[in-house]
């Protein structure tokens, strides 16, 4: 089964502002992480139970790991139906939590 994956505004929010960070210091790096952001989501589509759960009291709020450079980032998502995930967040690894 496929899922369909969209994000809120405020996960498309998050997106721009972490690549107009590093665009900001090298563009090359910027679409690589783009790429692997892009790769994250692909598993989403497929595989989103595979990734951790966030609170044990939802099963459906979920985040997953996007490994880049040294660090990563995380997004985090919800398994809204059979067929939708939402990514509600997306943050690099060393910021600060999104709760």
């Amino acid at each position: 089964m496929n899922f369909t994956v969209r994000f809120t505004p405020e996960a498309e929010d998050d997106l721009v502002g972490l690549y107009d960070f590093l665009v900001a210091e090298d563009i090359r790096s910027a679409e690589q992480a783009l790429l692997s952001l892009r790769k994250a989501v692909d598993l989403l589509t497929e595989f989103p139970f595979s990734c951790r759960k966030t609170v044990p009291e939802n099963p459906f709020l979920r985040e997953l790991l996007v490994p880049f450079g040294h660090s990563g980032y995380v997004m985090l998502f919800e398994i809204e139906s059979d067929n939708r995930v939402t990514v509600l967040a997306v943050r690099h690894q060393r910021e600060e939590d999104y709760y």
